[in-house]
């Protein structure tokens, strides 16, 4: 089945095998990988996989989303929704489209293909929820699941989450492996009038200082401190 120059079934048998997943209907996985503008040119054998990209982005979210609230049961609604959407933002599905060299197996139209479209950030998020779309219509959320964790690990979260300044949760998290120890936090500091603090923590593990912060309420002199402790543990802070 020769679909365009450059994309048949040796290519198809290759993205398989890079995502780990043989598809039983190949027009799914077809159409997955069809973009507009491919789709356009070739009306008469090819659908665009856009209405695949509105499933996908649904079945992302709710893999995403489940995942998160049976692993992750500290959390509050709002840090939930923080990391879910950073997650299955454009930016994320870009770089892991990228892991599955999503862009060499995308048929694009030629005006398309000419103007750097297998490199668009777009073009690859869009054609990763389409292929998730394809999984699950042809193996089930199970087989879907599967696929999206392979992206989705606690240590992309715990970055995700290190980029929300939610240290302390995560430095609590990683002091409660092991039950004997215990983290403190101790104002140090305060100066300024009332209406322009400025505070000075410092947090402690087992009231050894493993780090220090400031900032214009407590709240923030602790994350900052909490922050300085990861830093030192080797966790890349922003």
């Amino acid at each position: 089945m020769i679909i365009r120059e450059g994309t048949n079934m040796q290519d198809l048998g290759e993205f398989e095998k890079i995502i780990g997943y043989e598809f039983k209907d190949k027009s799914l996985v077809f159409e997955a990988l069809s973009h507009s503008s491919f789709a356009n040119e070739n009306k008469k054998e090819r659908r665009s996989n856009e209405r695949l990209e509105f499933l996908g982005d649904s079945v992302l979210s709710i893999v995403v989303s489940d995942y998160l609230f049976e692993n992750y049961t500290n959390l509050p609604e709002g840090a939930l929704t923080k990391t879910r959407a950073s997650l299955v933002c454009e930016k994320s599905l870009y770089v892991f489209a990228k892991e599955i060299q999503l862009g060499k197996y995308i048929m694009l139209g030629k005006g398309e293909e000419n103007m750097g479209g297998r490199e668009r950030a777009s073009i690859l998020a869009d054609a990763f929820e389409a292929v998730i779309a394809a999984i699950y219509l042809d193996g089930g959320m199970d087989a879907a699941k599967k696929h999206i964790m392979r992206f989705v690990t606690d240590e992309r979260i715990k970055n995700v989450r290190l980029s929300h300044d939610d240290h302390k949760t995560i430095l609590q998290e990683i002091i409660q492996q092991n039950p004997e120890e215990k983290v403190e936090y101790e104002l140090v500091g305060e100066s300024g009038p009332d209406h322009d603090k400025h505070f000075k923590v410092v947090v402690k593990l087992n009231s050894n200082i493993i780090g220090e912060g400031e900032g214009k309420s407590k709240k923030q002199a602790e994350q900052n401190a909490a922050g300085e402790a990861l830093k030192l543990m080797g966790y890349a802070v922003q």
